[in-house]
């Protein structure tokens, strides 16, 4: 079964709370949430103007908030860049932190990626070694706390299919895993159906995004990222793209989560895509039309 999720940071540039965020969750009848982790103490979170975690909250205290609103992690946001050279040291013990957090915090997941650039000082062999290594640190974590660590699609390195092939191979464990994001391999001029087809077997969870016409005139191959749709989904230019991968990875078996990354715009923007991937959904798995009568 396919479950609605989406990621908090819908709703950084309104200043909510991630309170908030379970409360518009709870009243949308949506179940899952992805957020950002913040290691340490931000003024900002800490005053409540801000929709992600801070490791140093409880987790289990807060694993009994998220309950009482109906809400439960499908995922931890841990993507500091891992490509640049400061992913062996505050990178790593970052993911590290995360997952320890995630694991009492009952999180299945936590997201990785790379640098929107590539590393000026390294070759692009010894930037790939140099991940290696950080994700067999990672994954011996891992495989013991039993926490999935996806790789997503948002650098680099990790929008080319060659490089993201290999990144999965790092190491040989079940728990190396794609978080794929359509949106951010269309603004990298790739194209999203064809990284369905090539990854199916290794995706546990979808971002989607949709992606203005201006902004893909004016970036599309230039960026390897967006922070999310600044359009409704359903409204721009990788809304097929979308229903393709969707429609695709349900063939496959896919029966996880499918987040909804969009500029929130105090609600209404998260809403009509929320709208928009319902029905897409519901297409999907063949459900009877609701009469309006």
């Amino acid at each position: 079964m396919l479950e609605l999720g989406f990621h908090s940071d819908a709703f950084t540039s309104s200043y909510w709370s991630f309170e908030q965020c379970l409360r518009w969750a709870q009243a949308n009848d949506i179940h899952w949430v992805e957020c950002g982790a913040i290691d340490g103490v931000s003024w900002i979170h800490g005053l409540g103007y801000h929709p992600h975690i801070a490791l140093w909250e409880d987790p289990l205290l807060l694993r009994r908030k998220m309950d009482s609103y109906g809400v439960r992690f499908s995922q931890l946001d841990a993507a500091f860049p891992l490509s640049l050279p400061e992913g062996a040291t505050i990178g790593l013990d970052y993911v590290l932190h995360t997952m320890r957090w995630a694991k009492l915090a009952d999180c299945p997941m936590i997201d990785t990626t790379d640098d929107r650039n590539r590393p000026g000082d390294l070759t692009d062999r010894e930037a790939m070694e140099h991940m290696r290594r950080i994700y067999r640190r990672i994954l011996r974590a891992a495989e013991a706390y039993q926490i999935i660590v996806n790789i997503e699609p948002h650098g680099y390195y990790t929008t080319k299919p060659d490089f993201l092939a290999e990144m999965l191979s790092f190491v040989d464990s079940p728990y190396l895993r794609l978080n794929l994001d359509v949106g951010n391999v269309f603004i990298a001029g790739e194209d999203p159906v064809e990284f369905v087809k090539q990854f199916h077997d290794k995706v546990s969870l979808l971002h989607i995004k949709d992606i203005t016409h201006e902004l893909s005139d004016a970036a599309r191959g230039e960026l390897t990222g967006i922070a999310g749709s600044h359009c409704a989904i359903g409204d721009g230019v990788n809304a097929g793209n979308v229903r393709e991968c969707l429609r695709l990875l349900a063939g496959y078996g896919y029966r996880g989560v499918v987040t909804i990354e969009c500029e929130a715009d105090g609600g209404p923007l998260i809403e009509r895509s929320l709208a928009w991937v319902r029905r897409l959904i519901a297409e999907i798995r063949g459900d009877p039309p609701v009469s309006r009568a």
